[in-house]
């Protein structure tokens, strides 16, 4: 299917995924280099999925940047994002449910940031893929 997006659609996205990106980096950096009180607010997370997260969040911001300023690479660095973050996703969910003790709001989170890139990575696509808009 070869869907029409529009230049200020796609932008819309990416000004959002620059925002969702620093946001991601600010709230990783808080539980990794926060001290004791932040990760104990953050509760039962798991270390690889708050790690992944942050470095995740510059890819974020990179990928915001490419898609603003049209990049070539931009949706594929989109796509990237969207099966790596599947990819924790379900190791996340096969640590759940191994037993691991885990919080809610990780699932919500990683459903969430699943969805939002995989819809970036296709609205990105269709953008490439249709030249005359």
């Amino acid at each position: 299917m070869n869907a029409k997006v529009s230049r200020f659609a796609l932008m819309g996205f990416a000004v959002f995924a620059l925002i969702f990106g620093l946001l991601t980096i600010y709230s990783g950096g808080q539980v990794i280099f926060g001290g004791a009180a932040a990760r104990e607010a953050a509760g039962n997370y798991l270390p690889f999925v708050v790690g992944f997260n942050f470095i995740a969040g510059f890819a974020y911001v990179a990928a915001a940047i490419g898609l603003l300023t049209a990049q070539r690479w931009a949706p594929r660095l989109a796509l990237i994002i969207a099966a790596a973050t599947a990819l924790v996703f379900l190791a996340f969910g096969a640590l759940v449910l191994t037993g691991s003790p885990f919080e809610m709001r990780t699932v919500g989170a990683m459903a969430l940031r699943t969805a939002v890139w995989v819809g970036i990575a296709w609205l990105a696509r269709c953008r490439k893929t249709s030249p005359n808009i």
